[in-house]
């Protein structure tokens, strides 16, 4: 495994992330292909097992069952201050209950300490916001984060999925208080997605924030052909939102991807992944795991190099996409 430091911080983190999305509990949330605690934990203990430190997770991942298994999981298998444990907070928990999601500091105060329980720890290393929250103002929402940091509840904050103008704003509210600042953005980024490239990837690397894609397999679908469909492809609402109103357009992208996977002799997710581990400031894309397999696969993707004329034909056919990520859904 290879180590890097997590942006403008001293934190090292692997440079492949497990994803905690698919562990949970299919008769609580929306995702009816994710795995229970039992067959969730051998895939975390082969993340440990294969060097990943970094685990991702979310206080909506199934309600919280998500988070219980990854904290029971870490608690048995590694000793704590050798991983990097982050989670999220945005997202209705409580549904048509007031206060239940958003960033308010009332919200922001009590699920953290929710999401400590459910993990089985004092802390977290990661606090990332999942959602920009148009209805609190940012002054409150970066001030509550703050005071979470200096409260010793975690050690650092983290954004995903907004516009890089939103990010920019709380970045700039939080410097003139003297507030803790973000240092990293989880975004929506792989190769048939790719308009964060325009503002939100820059930014990031001008100001030295570690970059962790989400979803840099496209929910699957760049690892397999055009016409096959899995369980998830077929249950999950997300994916579908995601990606089929560009599929026609990305057909042509996920053909190059098979067709480079067979000149190298590897499995397409290693041209995917070596696609975006090569890109200049990619710290640790996010990797959901339904098989140790996947995670194996991931990690051999490190030793892929691709060539810069193999880049070119893999971006070549990209066009512009509506935006999907930075709009309040749940990823």
């Amino acid at each position: 495994m290879e180590y890097v430091k997590f942006g403008n911080t001293g934190m090292d983190v692997s440079k492949i992330c497990l994803g905690t999305m698919g562990f949970g509990d299919k008769d609580k949330w929306i995702h009816k292909w994710v795995l229970d605690e039992a067959n969730s934990r051998p895939i975390i203990k082969k993340a440990l097992d294969l060097g990943i430190n970094f685990f991702d997770t979310a206080n909506i991942y199934s309600y919280g069952e998500s988070e219980k298994i990854v904290g029971r999981a870490l608690k048995d298998y590694a000793n704590r201050d050798d991983i990097v444990l982050a989670t999220k907070v945005h997202q209705t928990m409580r549904p048509d209950r007031p206060n239940s999601g958003g960033l308010s500091r009332k919200t922001i105060l009590s699920e953290i300490d929710h999401s400590l329980k459910r993990l089985e720890t004092d802390y977290v290393d990661l606090y990332i916001i999942h959602r920009f929250d148009e209805n609190t103002p940012i002054e409150e929402t970066m001030e509550a984060l703050h005071d979470v940091v200096k409260s010793g509840k975690a050690r650092y904050i983290g954004a995903s999925a907004m516009y890089a103008w939103q990010f920019q704003k709380a970045q700039r509210v939080a410097e003139r208080n003297g507030w803790t600042k973000f240092v990293s953005m989880q975004n929506h980024y792989n190769m048939i997605y790719r308009e964060e490239e325009r503002e939100m990837i820059p930014f990031c690397r001008d100001e030295k924030i570690a970059i962790t894609p989400y979803s840099p397999l496209a929910s699957g679908r760049l690892t397999r052909d055009f016409s096959e469909t899995t369980n998830r492809s077929e249950t999950d609402p997300i994916q579908k939102s995601k990606y089929d109103g560009m599929m026609n357009s990305d057909k042509g992208i996920i053909e190059r991807v098979a067709e480079l996977a067979e000149t190298h002799q590897v499995s397409r997710d290693k041209i995917a992944l070596a696609w975006l581990l090569n890109k200049d400031g990619i710290t640790s894309p996010i990797i959901g795991a339904q098989k140790e397999s996947h995670l194996e696969s991931a990690v051999e993707a490190l030793n892929i190099k691709l060539t810069a004329s193999e880049v070119n034909y893999l971006e070549e056919l990209y066009i512009p996409h509506p935006v999907v990520g930075a709009l309040p859904t749940t990823k």
